[in-house]
């Protein structure tokens, strides 16, 4: 007799938006429900909690709740502030205790990650990072950051990773000063959508594929790429989130501009392979974010990593 699998739900919190799905696997999506990330972060957790409540009532009590949030967020076990969002540019946002708030009531175990740590353990489990030890994840949208995943488990010392906010080589000639509020020209502040829209002064979805801008953004990713491959050396780079999802004339320069930027120091297609599937899109395609809830879910119903902590009901 097959039993079926229990159902699981995942929040994904994002900047702009928040996702809440319920269901098993990729292909076992009972619902899924999109709320838009207000500045009022009270109410936003009151909308997801009367999603989560409703199905609860209709499907039963969840196996596990995964949670997905943007950061900058205290993930250390240990510490009195475990699941609090820290000193993030989201407006209303700073300093909420997102696991607290979660912690009882919704399902049988919960688990707390980033967003984008997430989406890298959801592409391990169901997309392009299957079978891969070391990869990483990237996310470009109204933030830019980067889950790592070494040895098949998230890079983690007392922070998770910011590499959103590392500061690189300009391209030559370039001198606008960034967008970002703590760093100025970092690579979010030079390639996130915000600081596309304030360079060009149109959204990144209307601005034309010709646009010089582009080519400032493909420099900003292939720089990062630059410091991944000379530090973690991961196995593939996977590049998606909002504002490359359907920008696919990126690719090609990215890949070019890291050639020309790591000019022979190391032989990457030998090591790794084609560089058109070194830097690639997420197999998940924009379920990636999504579906990193319910991989962090997954994770937080077994006896899995210390990182992602398991909440047991008495």
């Amino acid at each position: 007799m097959t039993h079926p699998k229990p159902l699981m739900c995942g929040v994904e919190l994002g900047g702009t938006k928040c996702e809440c799905l319920i269901g098993s696997a990729p292909d076992d999506l009972r619902e899924r429900i999109t709320v838009k990330t207000e500045r009022d972060a009270a109410a936003t957790l009151r909308r997801i909690a009367g999603i989560l409540r409703d199905w609860k009532t209709r499907y039963g009590t969840c196996s596990a709740l995964g949670l997905a949030c943007f950061g900058p967020l205290e993930l250390r076990p240990d510490s009195p502030d475990f699941g609090r969002i820290g000193m993030t540019p989201k407006e209303g946002w700073r300093n909420v205790d997102v696991a607290g708030f979660f912690a009882e009531g919704f399902a049988d175990a919960l688990g707390i990650t980033t967003d984008v740590i997430a989406a890298a353990l959801a592409e391990g489990r169901w997309g392009a990072g299957r079978g891969l030890a070391d990869y990483a994840y990237v996310t470009v949208g109204t933030g830019v950051g980067v889950g790592l995943i070494a040895a098949g488990k998230p890079v983690f010392g007392w922070h998770h990773p910011e590499l959103g906010h590392i500061r690189i080589a300009r391209a030559p000639g370039d001198d606008w000063p960034g967008n970002c509020r703590f760093h100025g020209a970092c690579l979010e502040g030079l390639a996130s959508g915000p600081a596309i829209q304030a360079r060009s002064g149109t959204r990144p979805a209307n601005l034309p594929a010709d646009s010089p801008v582009w080519e400032t953004v493909a420099h900003a990713l292939a720089q990062l790429a630059h410091h991944l491959v000379l530090t973690l050396s991961p196995q593939r780079i996977l590049i998606g989130g909002g504002v490359v999802s359907e920008r696919t004339h990126l690719f090609p320069r990215i890949r070019q501009s890291l050639r020309l930027s790591i000019n022979g120091y190391v032989d990457i297609e030998r090591a790794a392979g084609p560089l058109e599937e070194y830097i690639a899109p997420p197999g998940l395609g924009t379920l990636a974010g999504p579906l990193g809830a319910l991989a962090v879910a997954a994770d937080a119903g077994s006896a899995g990593s210390t990182r992602h902590v398991k909440r047991t009901r008495p």
